[in-house]
């Protein structure tokens, strides 16, 4: 009579260093590209105007934070965020005025800390909810801190006014209602977060089934 076969569980790894090391590459990323428009004009409308590669690079972070939340707990997932957070302050400083490395990481660890709360809260129903509504909810956060201290008027104390961000024009640059530049920048800025939040349920989906067979017990052979 053959002995029954023996489970044996496979350990979870104790420190995320690979979340960690994504997260910075991304961060990286979105700091360089945010230095590119994208050129694109659709029915005289050009992207240019409101739209960096950056945009679409870093709402990867979310999908980062989450995963990494869900694998490793709120706690670890929180030494990822933090290692980016002291990476994008590190390049906002070298590569950009002190205004702008004080919105850029205000604007991540206030958006990112609140995605891992909202996403552990939401964490046991269904498996797209807790992604979607803390990226979504992280995402708009981000957008409001980011651009506001970094090119609102009232935010000079931090830094010289950008003449340019803050004149009127018209929102968009498609409707007759004005506001200081940098609202139509935010909003299109929140636009492709909120796409991208969209789009990131794809690959969070296929990870988390990956990672879950690999860490998943094994079964050796009778």
């Amino acid at each position: 009579m053959g002995t029954p076969a023996q489970t044996f569980p496979r350990m979870r790894p104790r420190h995320p260093a690979a979340a960690v090391a994504a997260m910075c590459l991304i961060v990286a990323a979105s700091n360089y590209l945010v230095q590119f428009p994208v050129q694109l004009t659709i029915a005289g409308f050009s992207f240019a105007d409101i739209l960096t590669y950056g945009a679409f690079t870093y709402p990867i972070a979310f999908l980062v934070t989450d995963l990494s939340n869900r694998e490793f707990g709120p706690a670890r997932a929180r030494l990822v965020v933090a290692a980016g957070f002291v990476l994008a302050v590190g390049l906002s400083i070298y590569a950009a005025t002190p205004r702008i490395a004080v919105a850029s990481g205000s604007a991540y660890l206030a958006a990112q800390l609140l995605d891992v709360t909202i996403f552990n809260r939401l964490r046991r129903g269904l498996w797209w909810r807790a992604p979607l509504v803390s990226s979504i909810i992280g995402s708009i956060l981000d957008t409001v801190i980011f651009f506001s201290l970094a090119f609102a008027a009232s935010f000079g104390f931090l830094g010289a006014n950008d003449d340019f961000a803050i004149a009127a024009a018209p929102v968009l640059g498609l409707f007759a209602f004005v506001a200081p530049r940098w609202v139509s920048w935010a909003l299109g800025d929140l636009t492709v977060k909120l796409i991208m939040a969209l789009i990131m349920l794809l690959p969070y989906g296929v990870l988390r089934r990956w990672l879950d067979r690999l860490l998943s017990p094994r079964v050796a052979p009778a």
